[in-house]
């Protein structure tokens, strides 16, 4: 199945529908040194995409040098059901916090990652720093 033919994993919508992935999260996970996010709630929500999809590679382009971890590993079975974003909150012009909550299921368990995240802006780029469970 086409890109365009798929829901994007974020759940981002446009007049009641959610968007494809091609017009939304997948310009930012395949074209990253091309297309950067263009703000922190995109970062985010393309960062969900990520850890749907298991790219590795992108959840570490987009996190913030200092604080990214040496190897990410994607838990075995983990489905993913949902995203919804709270608010979005530019700071400063080179700061933003994103607060959202991540639905998945494991072993029929359901769990839910409620963050407040903090992005900072770089050379016109958008990086995770990290986040805090609300």
């Amino acid at each position: 199945m086409s890109k365009k033919n798929i829901p994007c994993p974020c759940g981002r919508q446009q007049q009641k529908q959610v968007l494809s992935f091609e017009k939304c999260c997948a310009r930012y996970l395949d074209h990253f040194d091309e297309q950067p996010a263009p703000d922190a709630e995109s970062l985010m929500r393309s960062r969900y995409s990520g850890f749907v999809l298991e790219r590795a590679d992108y959840l570490k382009a987009t996190w913030q040098a200092e604080n990214c971890p040496a190897t990410i590993e994607f838990e075995a079975g983990v489905k993913w059901l949902g995203l919804d974003v709270k608010r979005h909150q530019q700071i400063d012009p080179e700061h933003a916090e994103v607060e959202f909550v991540a639905r998945s299921r494991l072993n029929g368990r359901a769990t839910r990652l409620h963050e407040i995240s903090r992005f900072v802006k770089k050379n016109g780029r958008w990086f995770y720093i990290d986040g805090v469970f609300a």
